[in-house]
C-alpha cells in the first residue's frame, strides 16, 4: 500500500534580503512573527498554514520573476480596506480589488517580485 500525501502544511518563499523582507512583511503587510523561526528563516503566525520567508538556496538574481507559476493566496477579513492600507504603506498593487469566485480579490508584489493574492470569501 502506498503512503498518502495529506496536503500542504507549511509554505516558504526564498528572498534576497531576509531582514528587508521581514520588515516588509511585518511593517507593511502586518504579519506577526511566530514564536520560533530557524536561523535562516522568519516564520509568520499565519493560519491554518504557517508561511515563512527564508534565505535563498538558489541564486535569485538569475531569476526574472521569482515564483512564476506559483499562486499564493491569503485570506483577509476585508480585502478592500487591506488593499488601501498596504498601498498607503508602499506596497505595489498589481490589481485592484474586484469581485471574484473567492470574494473581493486583489494582487500585490513583495520586495522580490512574488505576486501574492488576497481574498475575503469566508
Amino acid at each position: 500500500m502506498m503512503a498518502t500525501l495529506k496536503g500542504a502544511d507549511f509554505l516558504a518563499i526564498q528572498v534576497k534580503n531576509i531582514e528587508a523582507s521581514k520588515k516588509f512583511y511585518t511593517e507593511v503587510l502586518g504579519f506577526r512573527t511566530a514564536s520560533f523561526s530557524p536561523p535562516h528563516a522568519v516564520v509568520f503566525d499565519t493560519s491554518p498554514i504557517p508561511f515563512a520567508i527564508r534565505e535563498p538556496v538558489v541564486d535569485l538574481s538569475q531569476l526574472k520573476n521569482p515564483g512564476t507559476g506559483i499562486a499564493l493566496w491569503f485570506k483577509c477579513d476585508d480585502s478592500v480596506a487591506y488593499c488601501k492600507e498596504i498601498r498607503e504603506k508602499g506596497a505595489e498593487i498589481i490589481s485592484s480589488p474586484e469581485m471574484g469566485p473567492f470574494g473581493m480579490t486583489f494582487q500585490f508584489k513583495d520586495l522580490d517580485g512574488y505576486i501574492l493574492t488576497v481574498h475575503d470569501k469566508p
